[in-house]
């Protein structure tokens, strides 16, 4: 599309300021109203120095208006220059303006805009430019190409960009080094790191730029391990790296967690001198806040003056990954009292660090946060919003989050379905994908294992089993969660035989999760023979995981092999594992208070435990029998007790009825595996104190209401 030319009359209808009004040097005025001074320089030069010199649009204005007045409106050299400066100071409109109206076009009018687009990143513009100037049958140059290619990859028009690079073979500038650097950095952008390497290693002279292409693109595709293949190769060769090659590299060692050569790197960085350059010490942070050592990204963190947005979230995601969630929390309220804006990664984690505590008014606060900022609409912020609620037990207020997002992606439909599926709510999930199907979103992998989740939870077997089978209609290649959801789904309703034949005709090697699904569901139905041979396997596979033992333990215990359980205790010692200790939190206002088995730091220790009392007649009344069973699984429980009453889980109920009002819903948190005891306990009090409890175990939520509970007792 091509601007019509604006007449003179259009071109002069501004109004011409007094020099007076101009912020300029007062050489440069004199300059301008001298003529014996402009009679001993050239006119190209003069104007190049008046250009060089203006800030403002009015000032590019004048000086268009003095190129007509002494005939120079048609010398390229000038204009090229206002061409420029205009784009400098992001005029980009009135840049076309002065191109379309040029009669004459040459290559360096044509670089001058398509310059200007590309600076401002307008691509598709620069796209139209060049093939306009393709259809003048003007050639390009070196300095045309770049641009070029510069928009083809942010585009990522590949197709487009490949006819470009025919066109640099065939007009012989396939040498030129920035050429080559640009054709790199394209291929790279389109995620086609094996023409990127051809490119590469075709180069005759690899320049620091050529080397930090190659590597930051491998690290941006996730090609860790090649990216840091290159970086040994640069280090053998004489380029040294420079700052973006760094934070490439240290990025890498951040996403395999290779702590240890993370190190040597940092003591690179200081010896070369760039310890305090910005993006460095945010790359340094993250690797060290994603390896789990928060004291030193810390350390570095409080270092920084000013420290901008992705600094910050480098640390507050930091502590929410490594489970320090009040202090990401702390953080994330400090950055705002800074008045440093959040983006949607900011308030990613700080709602994953809510999700961690649990804490429903923490949920709340973080969605009224974003209902009063700019980030109200934005698709990653409601996923997050909503993981969020459903995790602090409210799937209603997930679910008013989900309802007012206007542009649903498969994201958020999905986590809607997992949501649903961890309270067990696993038909409302399949309504909600048969919704998602009708408004023409596309599932993907996530998708289909919230939907056999879901099925899972509520022991809808066959209907899991479906959407195992469809997803193959949707070209979804199955990987090992979705096979350890089938042998959950098939284990937990007692079908161990065909989840066993169905592990054993799996395409791939069955990994951890399927066979401590196997397990798990052993568990629950105590086979023995079939559980310790899953538990070989795992043991084979991840030795050094305290659960499996556990499950085993626990597995011998209810079927009370107490020789079996003796014998896992004595591998676990001779491992150096030790079982989880459990506890439960409670919110009560807006104050998380945890508790564990037979617990009396409390200061209402004393009313704590005279309310468990009476809880404990009130069941003994309604004619509730201890499971002692419940006792017997001294590895994966709290110790046995002689009546049981004092799980963490009860002490926190007991808690939670003394400080709240009557009717109040009480909101739980257990570390592990609610105990078969705990479980009937709670429906029955849920019915004699008229409340609603909802507590989240290890796997999944359960709402009791009435003497009922959300799982149907399928857990």
């Amino acid at each position: 599309m091509s601007f019509p030319t604006v007449s003179l009359q259009r071109v002069f209808s501004f109004p011409l300021l007094p020099l007076k009004n101009f912020n300029w040097h007062l050489t440069f005025a004199r300059l301008f109203s001298s003529r014996s001074h402009y009679g001993r320089i050239s006119a190209e030069s003069f104007y190049t120095s008046l250009l060089e010199k203006s800030t403002h649009i009015i000032h590019l204005r004048q000086i268009h208006c003095q190129l007509y007045t002494h005939g120079l409106q048609n010398n390229g050299f000038i204009v090229t220059k206002l061409i420029h400066v205009t784009s400098n100071l992001k005029e980009i409109h009135y840049a076309r303006h002065l191109f379309e109206e040029f009669p004459d076009q040459y290559v360096f009018l044509w670089n001058a805009i398509i310059r200007g687009y590309s600076m401002h990143n307008i691509f598709d513009k620069v796209v139209e430019m060049y093939s306009r100037m393709r259809q003048a049958f003007v050639s390009p140059d070196t300095f045309t190409f770049p641009h070029v290619l510069k928009a083809c990859g942010s585009l990522l028009a590949k197709r487009y960009g490949r006819a470009v690079h025919a066109q640099i073979f065939r007009h012989g500038l396939e040498e030129a080094v920035f050429v080559q650097n640009g054709l790199l950095s394209f291929y790279v952008k389109c995620d086609d790191n094996n023409h990127a390497r051809i490119i590469f290693y075709g180069l005759k002279n690899r320049d620091v730029v050529s080397w930090t292409l190659i590597i930051s693109g491998y690290a941006q595709n996730g090609q860790y391990m090649e990216a840091l293949s290159m970086f040994r190769d640069m280090r053998g060769s004489d380029v040294k790296p420079d700052c973006i090659a760094l934070v490439s590299v240290l990025k890498a060692y951040s996403d395999v967690e290779e702590l240890n050569q993370g190190r040597c790197l940092h003591s690179l960085v200081i010896k070369m001198g760039h310890e305090f350059e910005p993006d460095l010490r945010i790359a340094l942070t993250s690797l060290y806040a994603k390896c789990g050592q928060v004291t030193a990204a810390k350390s570095l963190f409080d270092q920084m003056k000013f420290g901008d947005v992705i600094l910050w979230n480098a640390m507050i995601s930091g502590f929410a990954k490594n489970g320090h969630a009040n202090e990401a929390l702390e953080l994330f309220t400090e950055m705002i009292s800074k008045s440093i804006q959040p983006d949607a990664v900011t308030i990613q984690s700080s709602a994953l660090a809510s999700a961690q505590l649990g804490s429903l008014d923490q949920a709340r606060w973080m969605d009224n946060y974003v209902k009063n900022s700019k980030l109200g609409g934005d698709v990653i912020v409601s996923t997050a919003l909503i993981d969020m609620y459903v995790k602090c037990g409210s799937v209603e207020l997930a679910r008013d989050v989900f309802n007012r997002t206007v542009d649903k992606d498969v994201v958020v439909w999905t986590a809607m379905i997992m949501g649903y599926g961890l309270h067990g709510w696993g038909r409302e999930a399949i309504n909600l994908f048969n919704e998602m199907k009708d408004a023409g979103v596309h599932p993907n992998d996530v998708t289909f294992l919230a939907l056999i989740t879901a099925c899972s939870h509520c022991g809808l077997v066959e209907e899991g089993w479906e959407f195992f089978i469809s997803m193959k209609d949707y070209g979804i290649k199955p990987c090992q969660k979705h096979y350890a959801g089938v042998v959950d789904l098939l284990g937990r309703a007692g079908y161990l035989e065909r989840a066993y034949n169905f592990i054993m005709t799996m395409p791939v090697e069955p990994g951890v999760s399927v066979w401590g699904a196997l397990l798990s569901a052993c568990k629950i139905h105590r086979s023995v023979t079939l559980g310790e041979y899953a538990a070989e396997k795992l043991f084979n596979l991840d030795p050094l995981n305290t659960g499996h033992y556990v499950l085993l333990s626990n597995l011998y215990a209810s079927a009370r092999m107490w020789g079996g359980v003796a014998k896992v205790r004595v591998l676990m010692k001779s491992k150096g594992l030790n079982k989880d200790l459990g506890y439960s939190v409670i919110e009560i206002d807006g104050k998380l208070q945890a508790f564990r088995i037979g617990d009396k730091s409390h200061p209402r220790s004393d009313a704590i435990y005279k309310k468990l009392e009476w809880l404990e007649m009130r069941l003994l009344e309604s004619g509730f029998a201890p499971d002692t069973e419940s006792a017997l699984h001294d590895l994966d429980k709290e110790d046995k007790e002689v009546t049981l009453c004092n799980h963490s889980e009860r002490l926190a109920i007991a808690y939670g009825l003394i400080s709240t009002s009557p009717g109040t819903t009480l909101r739980i948190i257990k570390n592990l595996r609610a105990c078969v005891n705990c479980h009937l306990a709670t429906k029955l009090i849920s019915k004699f104190v008229n409340r609603e409890i909802v507590v989240r175990d290890a796997n999944r939520f359960h709402h009791f209401k009435d003497g009922t509970c959300s799982c149907g007792d399928y857990w």
